[in-house]
């Protein structure tokens, strides 16, 4: 389906997508309903935890370096402020970047504000964050105090633009609007493409625009030597650079999850077409990204140059790591798409992959082109796995590991990493989403997991004095014990 940008708000992915927490199963399976239409959310009589779309939107919009964000809600809200500004800080380094707080203001709603509405509160917080920060934009990101007390966010925004004369963008991306996380993304790109992308003054035909989260620099190299240039998007971007993704020869993302609303309303709007194949992990996935890039850019005959190049230089190291790698079971958890790309590694690599948990499953993307399945791709191309879809719910996470053993957990987010460690289970953090990219990314896998498991003596001595918060009761029943039946 097209998208309306023309609405004041992005619909959420459950409507938009088909996209579902709750499933067990395989790989397989998953792909077939997604495909049929068959597929539908399984509830849970219990829940432990879920990460919030509020959270996402304003993790991509604090990172555009000369903007700020509002956030119009309770000071718990606020949580996760020194986390976004630590990330912040921490990538602009990895980019070699001069180094800028993340511009942030929670406008603190009390209980009194609750009953008789916060709207003078977000007044005071918006002229505050122009007075502090000088932003060229002010995005004001929505929550669930907010938006049940119904604060007309928008009539504000409104009012305040005219009185500052910049910008001030309002956000939908309350919690309760969508049980999938990576709304909040989709919610931070509907107001980008909206208010801050302006129609192309010229085309760029070098230009690449990578959207992306916070990872090391790899595309300039990378790019370079087929004469193309990465415009990184939307960490530590500023205003001028968002204004001019429609300028762009094509726009590729490390993680559809991530990036499929903007890449598709960039096509959409400007004709920036995207590459629309899963992204470079393994070297099958490389082939083809580097393939497709090159065709969408009219860069063929260097991007097959390429390909052949990098093939031989990997070879030999690849084959070897593969020999010492062999008979290794492993787990993954990840987001969606970067879950299934971390497999394609794995096996790529020799590992025998136990199972997998994916935070939440999208039946399709915007883009609707059935060739950007990054599942089905992993299915075709790799053979089957066995596959749940956890919305990080740590009791059903806990379980699988402590069920399957695996030589090593490899898993995206530090605040699942844990559990794999308080199990004595070597664990692999994947913090930089660009360290597994392209080949060089396949070697990179290789040495860390073996590092990994060669050295594990901290995990087992952790385990032997940590203490599980689930009882042996819970260890026995199936991790899937509180999802209800298949409708």
């Amino acid at each position: 389906m097209p998208l309306n940008l023309e609405l004041s708000e992005a619909p959420i992915r459950e409507n938009r997508l088909g996209s579902v927490t709750g499933y067990n199963g395989t790989a397989g399976e998953l792909c077939r309903r997604s495909r049929e239409g068959t597929l539908r959310e399984r509830e849970r009589s219990f829940s432990q935890c879920a990460t919030c779309a509020s959270v996402t939107a304003i993790c991509k919009l604090a990172m555009i370096r000369d903007a700020a964000v509002v956030n119009h809600g309770a000071l718990g809200c606020a949580g996760d402020f020194a986390n976004f500004n630590f990330v912040n800080r921490a990538g602009q380094a990895r980019r070699g970047r001069p180094l800028r707080n993340a511009n942030l203001i929670n406008t603190n709603l009390l209980e009194h504000d609750i009953v008789f509405g916060g709207g003078e509160k977000l007044r005071e917080a918006v002229r505050e964050a122009r007075e502090r920060f000088s932003p060229r934009v002010i995005f004001i990101t929505t929550s669930c105090a907010s938006g049940i007390i119904g604060d007309d966010t928008a009539g504000i925004a409104e009012e305040l633009e005219k009185e500052l004369g910049l910008p001030v963008v309002p956000v939908s991306c309350e919690g309760f609007r969508s049980q999938i996380w990576a709304s909040g993304f989709d919610a931070a790109y509907h107001a980008i493409l909206r208010r801050v992308v302006k129609p192309p003054r010229q085309k760029r035909p070098d230009l690449v625009n990578v959207i992306n989260f916070w990872g090391e620099d790899v595309f300039s190299e990378l790019f370079g030597r087929l004469g193309l240039t990465p415009n990184y998007v939307v960490p530590f971007a500023d205003i001028d650079q968002l204004e001019r993704l429609s300028e762009a020869v094509a726009t590729v993302q490390i993680c559809p999850t991530l990036g499929t609303y903007l890449a598709a309303g960039l096509e959409e709007r400007y004709g920036v077409p995207e590459v629309k194949v899963p992204p470079p992990y393994g070297r099958d996935a490389v082939d083809n990204w580097l393939r497709e890039l090159g065709r969408v850019t009219g860069r063929e005959k260097e991007s097959e140059a390429l390909i052949a190049e990098e093939r031989a230089r990997i070879a030999g190291e690849l084959e070897e790591l593969r020999g010492r790698l062999k008979g290794l079971r492993a787990f993954v958890a990840a987001g969606a798409v970067y879950g299934h790309s971390i497999v394609a590694v794995l096996k790529d690599l020799g590992l025998e992959v136990a199972g997998a948990t994916v935070w939440h499953h999208d039946t399709r993307f915007d883009h609707g082109d059935p060739a950007g399945d990054t599942l089905d791709h992993l299915v075709r191309s790799h053979g089957d796995v066995a596959m749940s879809v956890c919305n990080k719910q740590s009791f059903e996470l806990v379980n699988m590991l402590n069920r399957i053993r695996p030589d090593v957990f490899v898993v995206r987010h530090n605040g699942m990493s844990v559990w794999g460690a308080k199990l004595g289970i070597p664990t692999f953090l994947m913090g930089d989403e660009h360290f597994g990219v392209g080949y060089e990314g396949l070697l990179n896998y290789g040495h860390k997991i073996l590092d990994a498991v060669g050295n594990p003596a901290f995990v087992r001595n952790l385990a032997r004095h940590a203490r599980l918060p689930y009882t042996d009761w819970w260890l026995r029943q199936d991790a899937c014990a509180f999802m209800e039946d298949e409708p």
